[in-house]
């Protein structure tokens, strides 16, 4: 037991006895805390700097300490525990008659202290009459305490006199409120000397001798705002606040450090307090220290052997509650912070969009919506949250393909639909109205073969286009691709380009509003299960009001594909599509890319190395071997002849894509067996699908892969 009561005292009190050496200090650091014999303790202070406010400044002056704000008061002494100051004031009244035989005279006499933060004491005060006469007190003019002294017997008065006030000569009553002001008034008579004053009840002492001053307790108070500017002692922050009758029975509300008795110093001041030095000896030997009050006698007992246990589960709960409440803030601090980041993140996430959504042509795109409403509900308005779900946050894993200027991912719709989200590279805001008013078309398109446009996303900061999704592939793939099992059937190729024709025929002149599709080429070209052929990648199309005949614009395509007329002249007609769609029927018959790499000069174009070997009347040569295989030469002459009049120099001699489309059919139709051609329908007016681009398809908004300009 006595080596835990070693072991307890050292882990927790040496580490306290080590700071207990540390002297009390009273005034501010840098301060000077005595002026003669009184000491000066903060909020008092020698000097504007050294005190709380200007009430509290002391002037020290031949050693000796006055009230430089209060009527210029001389300080007598502190009690920081009770909160009063004692000041020598001047006796209160004295008559005129001492020497004199006047039968009735009355005096008076007040004192205020005003704005001050100062009361008189009720409890350390008393009012004394000597002589004889009446004494009253009041405080704006209501009587608050009075009493009257007579004069009898000389004996009793020569006896009594100098320890007793009981009325005769003398009389002495207390005031029941704290007070900012008084007045006492006095009434004496004949050959008489009284003097009646307010004292201290404490230090007064009747002696028979009137003095012109006499010590009077003032209570210095601290509002709550004045208190929230102190620092109390940092091993007792115990705040204290008092609540008294004031004059006429008002409130007097004051606030004050308090201080464990084993303490002494300056309770106002952060570091003013330390333990005293009866205390801290008592320590040293491993006792406590205990002062019984009310009169704080000092005690110093043994701890009981139960204490060290006791106590030292006190200090281990207080550590676990202590670490408990630690861990609950600092878990209740991160839920906040976490809590306000998602906020703010949500709240800048929210103007991003809308900034986004504004700058790719939202506002062009609800100006269309009050000019023809029918139009614009149909198209439809995906938000960036539903895409980026949608495309599990465009992970490179959902990429069907990508081009010069965008890509396009694979993704699934919350009702379980697949489609395909081409984001793109770049946006050029000078064309915004133009996009916006082909989107707003676009969606309109239904075509079996013409890829459906579904809608569009504007928060995001490149306009997003989401259109079906197509399974299989593209037609660039299928013909180009050397390990495919089973090669492309000369039926198929017939379907895939009457197809292609019928669905260019519906956008040239069925529809309500002629379009240029602008990039017709074989990665544009989308099959699905069944073969069928879908055009997609609608990015730079264009549309032409019914009485144009054709664009002027810069010129944009694909190297293989690209119209000379057009690319001479930056004059897109409907014949510039006629003659990209002759290339791509070029490669069906050959098989081959739309530029050659084994051929040279003008020749490495696949479409000017047809003419040239149709020209040699060579053409069957460099057709594709399944073609030749399961074609007539009369059946390949006429796809080959077609072409060529597609491919024709001249845009006016070119055939229209609906001369196109039923000469195909034609075709296709004299080739098909009869059992399967009574399941082929014209396909030039038939209700599909809009476009949209995807695959290796490398159009976008308004740009393509390869942009030419003269």
């Amino acid at each position: 037991m006595k080596l835990l009561q070693a072991a307890y005292f050292l882990l927790v009190f040496l580490p306290l006895t080590k700071s207990e050496s540390v002297l009390p200090h009273y005034a501010k650091h840098g301060c000077t805390d005595r002026c003669g014999n009184v000491t000066i303790p903060y909020p008092f202070g020698i000097g504007a700097h050294c005190s709380f406010n200007k009430w509290y400044v002391v002037e020290c002056n031949s050693s000796t300490p006055y009230l430089s704000a209060l009527n210029h008061f001389q300080i007598i002494s502190f009690d920081l525990k009770k909160q009063t100051v004692t000041v020598n004031t001047p006796t209160v009244t004295k008559t005129l008659g001492c020497q004199n035989d006047i039968s009735v005279h009355d005096t008076k006499s007040s004192v205020d202290l005003g704005w001050s933060p100062f009361w008189f004491s009720s409890d350390d005060n008393k009012l004394v009459l000597e002589g004889r006469g009446h004494v009253v007190i009041s405080d704006n003019g209501n009587v608050l305490s009075g009493c009257s002294a007579t004069y009898n017997d000389t004996s009793i008065r020569t006896v009594n006199e100098k320890y007793t006030c009981l009325g005769i000569t003398c009389c002495q009553t207390t005031v029941p409120y704290y007070l900012k002001s008084y007045a006492v008034k006095l009434t004496g008579r004949d050959k008489s000397c009284e003097s009646a004053f307010f004292v201290d009840k404490n230090s007064y002492v009747r002696d028979g001798n009137i003095s012109d001053v006499v010590p009077v307790i003032l209570l210095w108070t601290l509002s709550e705002l004045d208190f929230s500017r102190i620092n109390c002692c940092q091993k007792h922050k115990d705040r204290k606040r008092t609540i008294t009758t004031g004059s006429n029975g008002t409130q007097l509300d004051t606030w004050s450090c308090d201080m464990d008795s084993a303490f002494e110093g300056n309770r106002y001041l952060k570091d003013g307090c330390v333990v005293k030095e009866e205390c801290a000896r008592c320590r040293e030997n491993g006792n406590y220290c205990d002062y019984k009050n009310p009169d704080e006698v000092f005690n110093c007992s043994v701890y009981p052997p139960e204490f060290y246990y006791n106590e030292g589960l006190k200090v281990t709960l207080r550590g676990v509650i202590l670490g408990f409440i630690l861990s609950m803030g600092e878990i209740c601090l991160a839920i906040l912070s976490y809590v306000l980041y998602n906020l703010i993140k949500k709240i800048k996430e929210r103007r991003r969009r809308k900034k986004f959504f504004k700058r790719n042509g939202g506002l062009l795109l609800k100006q269309q919506e009050e000019a023809d409403p029918s139009l614009v509900n149909k198209t439809i308005l995906f938000t960036s949250r539903e895409l980026e779900k949608a495309t599990d946050n465009f992970n490179e894993n959902r990429i069907l393909g990508r081009g010069g200027q965008g890509t396009v991912y694979k993704g699934m719709l919350v009702d379980g639909r697949i489609v395909a989200v081409k984001k793109s590279k770049v946006i050029d805001e000078s064309q915004l109205e133009q996009f916006i008013n082909e989107v707003v078309i676009l969606s309109q398109v239904t075509h079996r073969n013409v890829v459906k446009l579904l809608g569009c996303c504007l928060e995001t900061d490149v306009p997003l286009l989401v259109s079906e999704f197509i399974s299989n592939g593209t037609l660039y793939e299928r013909l180009h691709n050397e390990d495919q099992e089973f090669p492309i059937s000369l039926n198929i190729r017939l379907q895939i380009a009457a197809e292609v024709a019928g669905a260019l025929a519906y956008l040239h002149s069925a529809t309500f509003i002629p379009i240029f599709h602008r990039d017709i080429k074989s990665t544009n070209i989308l099959l699905d299960d069944k073969n069928r052929a879908k055009i997609s990648d609608s990015g730079i199309s264009r549309f032409v009001s019914l009485d144009q005949t054709h664009l002027t614009t810069l010129v944009k395509g694909t190297f293989g594909y690209l119209d000379p007329e057009y690319f001479q002249s930056s004059r897109f007609t409907e014949k510039s599509d006629v003659y990209s769609f002759g290339v791509v029927l070029v490669e069906l018959l050959t098989g081959e890319k739309p530029i050659l790499l084994t051929g040279f000069g003008e020749h490495r174009s696949l479409a000017s190395y047809f003419e040239l070997a149709m020209e040699e009347e060579r053409g069957m040569s460099i057709f594709d071997a399944n073609v030749i295989k399961e074609g007539t030469r009369d059946e390949l002459l006429a796809i080959a002849y077609l072409a060529l009049r597609c491919l024709n120099m001249k845009g006016r001699n070119r055939p229209t894509m609906k001369e196109v489309a039923v000469e195909l059919e034609t075709i296709r139709t004299s080739h098909v067996p009869s059992m399967v051609q009574a399941n082929i329908v014209p396909l030039i007016y038939e209700d599909a699908l809009p476009m949209l681009p995807y695959a290796e398809s490398t159009s976008t908004f308004f740009s393509f892969d390869v942009n030419i300009s003269q």
